[in-house]
């Protein structure tokens, strides 16, 4: 019963501490680049999956602490995933990604089928 209580608190600790991240080192927004005045952006979601969510689901999203998603979008649409990043589900904090981050790395993970 003791092993079990202390691999469940690592197992929280874990994931609580290796899945934070933030947009820290994100290069600034250039939005005076758009030529065609459409609403577009610059972030690169694989690179944000990398610092934020390969910790935990990783380096080639196979899972780990996380659950793999290398799959993600033939099971959830690309709201459901985006409801994921930003309100948190299970072991999952909310917020992790926030912003068009979080709208960008949806859009990026609903492709893998």
């Amino acid at each position: 019963m003791k092993n079990k209580l202390l691999a469940t608190l690592f197992g929280a600790a874990l994931v609580l501490g290796a899945c934070g991240g933030g947009d820290d080192n994100a290069a600034p927004k250039d939005d005076a680049a758009n030529d065609n005045g459409a609403a577009t952006t610059d972030v690169d979601a694989e690179a944000v999956v990398q610092q934020s969510c390969a910790s935990c689901h990783g380096g080639n999203l196979e899972g780990g602490a996380g659950p793999a998603l290398d799959k993600i979008g033939g099971t959830l649409s690309e709201e459901e995933i985006h409801d994921v990043i930003v309100n948190g589900k299970g072991a999952m904090p909310p917020g992790i990604i926030q912003g068009e981050e979080a709208d960008a790395v949806a859009a990026w993970l609903a492709e893998k089928k």
